[in-house]
């Protein structure tokens, strides 16, 4: 296995996916270079398998869980610590998405992020997750559902062209 391009061939794809799942980019990037680690870890048997790409996933989904598990003693050490310095502000629209997001269970974030940061099928999510391909499209119209309601309805200004009702 070519580790240099594979991670080329990777990287940005795996990084939009770990920062659908946190909301925070630069968390995704934590998780996305110890991902990486381990797969350089483990290159010699990852060269072995079908879709090494779905194991950095799963490796990145399992890192994000345990981020959220202990994401309470982190915002008790962060107020222990000096404030990092200012980072831009992301769009409004970037804001409202991610805060729908966290509204979510994990579940539905993860089928989320494959099915439209990475444009997994159906299918592909079912055999990555483990679930069936019902619980896939259970998750993902839940998750839309869960969006929409923690959106609201959308100002007529931010309907992309052609959207507004002709009344």
């Amino acid at each position: 296995m070519d580790f240099d391009g594979f991670y080329r061939d990777t990287s940005r794809r795996l990084l939009r996916y770990a920062y659908g799942l946190t909301g925070d980019p630069a968390e995704a990037q934590d998780l996305v270079q110890e991902a990486y680690a381990r797969a350089w870890q483990r290159r010699r048997r990852l060269a072995g398998y079908d879709d090494p790409e779905a194991w950095l996933r799963l490796v990145v989904n399992r890192l994000s869980a345990d981020r959220w598990r202990r994401i309470g003693v982190r915002r008790q050490r962060a107020a222990a610590q000096a404030p990092a310095p200012p980072a831009p502000p992301p769009s409004e629209d970037v804001v409202l998405l991610v805060r729908a997001m966290r509204t979510l269970p994990p579940s539905h974030r993860r089928a989320l992020a494959l099915y439209y940061l990475l444009d997994r099928s159906v299918t592909d999510i079912a055999a990555e997750t483990g679930a069936s391909t019902g619980t896939v499209k259970s998750w993902l119209s839940r998750g839309r559902a869960g969006l929409a309601a923690a959106l609201g309805p959308l100002e007529p200004a931010l309907m992309p062209e052609g959207t507004h009702d002709a009344h």
